[in-house]
C-alpha cells in the first residue's frame, strides 16, 4: 500500500474552534504590511523525518496529497525563474508550524488556506507560522510565491541543470528543495501538475502527460500533470529549444521524447528503441507502471543519466559518442527504463534502501547486455565478486551505506548500491532458483506498485515466495562486512582491492559500472564500459 493517497483529499471547511486573539493580530498585520509579504515569524528550527543517512531531510506532521508547480523562465538561465509552489496536504500530527525544505530561492509570501501567513528560513527549512493552530486530520493548503535560482550552490549540488539553450531538472537525492519548496523525501509521494511560462522559442515539458497549452503575445504556457504519486527527488521540468517527437509504444503506451531541435534525425535510430526496450522489461517484471515514456537528452555535461519519472534524463553526447558501442549505450537506456519499477513505481522507504533501486536497474542493465551484447552476466557477477569486500570496507554493505560527506548526499551513490546489490540479486537467485526469482520480481512491482517499500519488506515477500525463511541469508548479503559465499560459485573469492578505488573523489556515477569498476568508465579493449554514471 502506499504510503500517501494518490490523489488530493477532498477540502473541507475549517472547523470555528480558532483563537480570536490570534485571528486579530493576523488581520492587523496583513494590514499593516499588504499580502505581498508578511513579516517573518520568531526563530524555527530545521526538522526531518530521521531518514537513518540524512536526518534532517523530510518533515514531519504532514501527508503531502498534491504540488502545483507554476514556473516563469525569464528567457535566460542565468537568472531565477518566479514561481509559486501549491501544496495540498493532510495534517498527521497537531502542529503551530509547518516546516518545508527549501534551501536556494527568495520567500516573496506565504499563505495558508488563503490567508497570509509568517514564515522564517531555518537551516535548509522554511518554516511557516500560520494564524491559527492545526488540527490532526485537517486538509490544508500552502502557497509559496518564489523565486527558483538556477545558478548552482557553491557548496550544494543538484536542482537545475544549466543546459546550451535551457534547463532540466537532476533533483536526485536531495536537490528538490533547491529549486521548489516541498517535502523531499521520497517516503512522502504525491501527485504533480506543473504549469511553465515560456517566451516564444522554446518548449517546456515536465513529467506525467499534457493537459493544455495556452498561448499569449510572446510567450506559451505547458501544463502536464502525473497521473500516478512521484517522490520530489524525480520531479523534471525541461525548457529548451526543443523538439518533442511522439510515437506509440506497447499497448498503445503514449512515448514522447525531447531533444535538441537541430539533433532531432540523428537521434531518432536510438529513440526508436524503446518501445522494444520496454517490451523487454514488460516480460520480465509486469506491465509498464506509468502512462507515458520518454526520453530527455541535454545538451549538457552532467556525467551521469537519472530515472526522473516518465522521462529520463540523458546526456545528448551517451548517442552520439563514437567511441560507445550500441550494447553500452542501450543497457545504459534499460537501466534508466527499470528504474521506473524499481525506484519510481516502488520508492524506497528510506534513503538506505536505495539498493532496491540501483540494485535492480543495474541486475536488468546486466541481463540486456547480456541478451544483447554478448557480455556475460556471470562474468560481470564474478568480477564483482572480487570487488565486494573493498566496496563494503569503503562504502558500507548494499543496505546499510556508510553516511556520505557533509554537503555531498550524492556520496551515497557508490558501488556497493549499484554492482554490489546486483550481486546480492544474483546469490538470491542461485539460492531460490531462476522460477522462484522471477516471481519475485513480479510479485514486488506489482504489491507495492505507486507506494514505498524497505529492505525489510523485499526479505519478507522473498521468504514468502521461496516457502521459506530467508531472512538468515539475506541478512549476511544486505548487512555483513564481508562478503558471504555465493551459491553454486564456491571457488570465488573477495578482497579489499577496490577499497583505493572507492576512496577517490566521484561525481553521481554513470552508474552504468559495468563490472567491478567504480564509475567513470568508456569501453575498453576487454570490451567493457567505463562511462561514468547511472543513478
Amino acid at each position: 500500500m502506499p504510503l500517501t493517497s494518490p490523489h488530493p483529499a477532498p477540502r473541507s471547511p475549517r472547523r470555528p474552534v480558532r483563537s480570536v486573539r490570534r485571528r486579530a493580530a493576523q488581520a492587523l498585520l496583513a494590514s499593516a504590511v499588504g499580502v505581498c509579504l508578511v513579516a517573518a515569524s520568531g526563530p524555527g528550527e530545521p526538522l526531518g523525518i530521521g531518514d537513518p543517512l540524512f536526518p534532517h531531510l523530510g518533515n514531519p506532521g504532514y501527508d503531502v496529497q498534491t504540488y502545483e508547480l507554476d514556473l516563469t523562465y525569464p528567457g535566460r538561465n542565468d537568472r531565477p525563474l518566479e514561481a509559486v509552489t501549491t501544496i495540498d496536504a493532510r495534517v498527521t500530527a497537531e502542529l503551530d508550524r509547518i516546516n518545508l525544505d527549501f534551501a536556494h530561492g527568495t520567500v516573496r509570501s506565504v499563505e495558508v488556506d488563503g490567508e497570509p501567513a509568517a514564515f522564517a528560513g531555518a537551516g535548509e527549512d522554511l518554516v511557516i507560522t500560520p494564524g491559527d493552530d492545526l488540527d490532526r486530520g485537517d486538509p490544508v493548503r500552502i502557497t509559496v510565491r518564489h523565486t527558483s535560482d538556477p545558478r548552482r550552490p557553491e557548496d550544494r549540488e543538484g536542482g537545475w541543470v544549466r543546459t546550451a539553450d535551457g534547463l532540466a531538472m537532476a533533483n536526485q537525492a536531495d536537490a528538490a528543495h533547491l529549486v521548489f519548496p516541498c517535502n523531499d523525501h521520497p517516503s512522502d509521494k504525491a501527485m504533480f501538475t506543473f504549469r511553465i511560462t515560456v517566451p516564444d522559442g522554446y518548449t517546456a515539458v515536465a513529467n506525467g502527460l499534457p493537459t493544455a497549452v495556452d498561448r499569449a503575445p510572446g510567450t506559451t504556457t505547458w501544463s502536464y500533470r502525473t497521473r500516478n504519486p512521484m517522490a520530489t527527488e524525480l520531479a523534471q521540468v525541461s525548457v529548451g529549444r526543443s523538439a518533442v517527437v511522439h510515437r506509440t509504444g506497447p499497448h498503445d503506451l503514449p512515448l514522447r521524447d525531447v531533444v535538441p531541435a537541430e539533433h532531432r534525425t540523428a537521434l531518432e535510430p536510438w529513440l526508436a528503441r524503446t518501445p522494444r526496450q520496454i517490451s523487454w522489461m514488460e516480460d520480465r517484471v509486469g506491465r509498464y507502471p506509468f502512462a507515458t515514456y520518454g526520453l530527455l537528452l541535454a545538451e549538457a555535461s552532467t556525467g551521469f543519466a537519472l530515472e526522473t519519472q516518465t522521462l529520463s534524463l540523458f546526456e545528448r553526447d551517451l548517442f552520439t559518442d563514437p567511441a560507445l558501442p550500441d550494447w553500452y549505450v542501450e543497457s545504459i537506456m534499460v537501466h534508466e527504463l527499470a528504474h521506473q519499477w524499481f525506484g519510481d513505481s516502488v520508492s524506497p522507504r528510506t534513503w538506505a534502501d536505495l539498493w532496491l533501486n540501483e540494485g535492480h536497474a543495474t541486475w536488468y542493465e546486466a541481463l540486456y547486455a547480456e541478451e544483447r551484447g554478448g557480455r556475460s552476466l556471470e562474468s560481470r557477477m564474478r568480477a564483482a565478486y572480487e570487488s565486494s569486500d573493498g566496496w563494503r570496507a569503503a562504502g558500507g554493505p548494499p543496505a546499510a551505506p556508510k553516511p556520505p560527506e557533509p554537503g555531498r548526499k550524492i556520496g551515497i551513490f557508490r558501488p556497493g548500491v549499484y554492482g554490489g546489490a546486483a550481486l546480492v540479486l544474483y546469490a538470491l537467485r542461485q539460492e531460490i532458483g531462476r522460477e522462484a526469482f522471477d516471481r519475485l520480481e513480479r510479485a514486488w512491482v506489482a504489491r507495492h506498485r505507486d507506494g514505498n517499500a524497505s529492505t525489510a519488506d523485499f526479505v519478507r515477500l522473498a521468504s514468502e515466495t521461496a516457502g521459506r525463511d530467508l531472512t538468515g541469508f539475506l541478512h549476511a548479503w544486505l548487512y555483513d562486512d564481508t562478503t558471504p559465499p555465493m551459491p553454486g560459485h564456491p571457488d570465488w573469492r573477495s578482497s579489499e582491492r577496490a577499497a583505493t578505488e572507492e576512496s577517490g573523489p566521484h561525481t553521481r556515477e554513470y552508474r552504468h559500472g559495468h563490472l567491478p569498476g567504480p564509475h567513470g568508465h568508456r569501453p575498453d579493449a576487454g570490451g567493457e564500459s567505463r562511462r561514468g554514471i547511472t543513478r
